[in-house]
């Protein structure tokens, strides 16, 4: 290692490097400089070479011996390391631009009141930096942020990545700052069994479910969704607490219901963790399908029934007390009514979208 260190056109000195100017000047070999200053010539020679900080002690010595002030060594070393500072930050942001390429910042800017900075790229870096709470935009291209969610796909790519990371770390700082108890698993059960009553309660569902989860440790957190996450929903265990997010990837209401009734799967099998179409996953799946629509009771109507018209639908869905929609979007996953049946869809399905205040 050098005792200075040169970037673009910048020098930053360490203070081995005035020093070793004061070492060669006094006619002294290194060893007998040492001895004079009280230290041993190894560890003047790695200070020499700008391998070693300089410490209060040695500053000290350095003080006496040479009739400097303290205050001048360890100034010299302050501005090397600000400086040192400033040439790896400045190389970080370098790699920071690459990742914010796969980032929208309007998401930012027209959900969470980011400033409009048109073309100022670095200062809308810095933005979702602080926004986000992290060091560096790089550490979202990290896929072992010990989080569980739900993608679409095996094969995530970086942007996948880098997306659901940051949506996970949005609904992470909205955990921390909910006042909530310890995760109960009892009560959230309970929790589970209300929020099961409310598929059809289109318009003010969202608040009391989110209250009764709080209750149980769980926090329940929507957000719409950021362009290329490939997540419709995630959990992880925070400060105690258990966190639960959905977004409006889908957008239709049935599949907000089957997302977050995944995640519930998730939550009460204790999978909390990185999973991607597992074994997890299809348990996590199979516990939304059945607890949403009772696999007997659905089996004896898809075996009763071979056209599914409105009505039908409709008549099912009231004797399981769930929303027709649901029932619509199971019926056209198992193949059972067309995907181009937009007609039908339109009269059964709702859309929701998540509008933070």
């Amino acid at each position: 290692m050098s005792n200075y260190i040169e970037y673009k056109d910048q020098i930053a000195f360490h203070p081995g490097y005035y020093l070793s100017e004061m070492v060669e000047e006094s006619g002294l070999t290194q060893k007998d400089f040492a001895k004079r200053l009280g230290t041993t010539p190894k560890n003047l020679s790695v200070l020499l070479k700008g391998e070693q900080n300089l410490s209060i002690d040695i500053a000290t010595k350095l003080s006496r011996m040479l009739g400097t002030t303290v205050a001048y060594w360890l100034n010299l070393q302050q501005a090397y390391d600000e400086k040192l500072a400033a040439f790896m930050s400045e190389e970080e942001l370098v790699r920071e631009r690459e990742v914010f390429k796969l980032i929208d910042y309007g998401y930012f800017r027209d959900n969470f009141h980011l400033p409009d900075l048109p073309r100022k790229i670095d200062e809308q870096i810095k933005c979702v930096r602080e926004f986000l709470s992290v060091s560096s935009l790089t550490i979202l291209e990290e896929q072992n942020l010990a989080v569980s969610f739900r993608s679409y796909t095996t094969d995530l790519s970086l942007s996948n990545v880098v997306n659901a990371n940051a949506m996970v770390q949005i609904a992470i700082n909205k955990a921390l700052k909910t006042d909530a108890p310890k995760f109960n698993k009892k009560k959230f059960e309970s929790a589970v069994a209300f929020a099961l009553t409310q598929t059809s309660n289109h318009e003010n569902f969202f608040p009391v479910v989110r209250e009764a989860f709080e209750k149980a440790g769980v926090i329940l957190v929507a957000l719409p969704n950021l362009k290329s996450s490939g997540i419709n929903g995630a959990t992880k265990k925070v400060d105690g607490k258990v966190l639960l997010m959905v977004n409006d990837r889908r957008h239709y209401a049935d599949t907000f219901w089957f997302t977050l009734f995944h995640e519930i799967g998730h939550i009460l099998n204790g999978d909390l963790g990185i999973s991607v179409k597992d074994e997890a996953e299809d348990e996590a799946d199979l516990y939304a399908q059945r607890t949403l629509i009772p696999q007997e009771e659905y089996e004896i109507f898809v075996r009763e029934n071979k056209v599914f018209t409105e009505s039908k639908i409709r008549d099912f869905a009231d004797r399981i007390k769930q929303d027709p929609g649901i029932v619509f979007g199971r019926l056209q996953r198992d193949g059972k009514i067309s995907y181009t049946d937009v007609v039908l869809g339109k009269k059964l399905r709702h859309k929701y979208k998540v509008i933070l205040a």
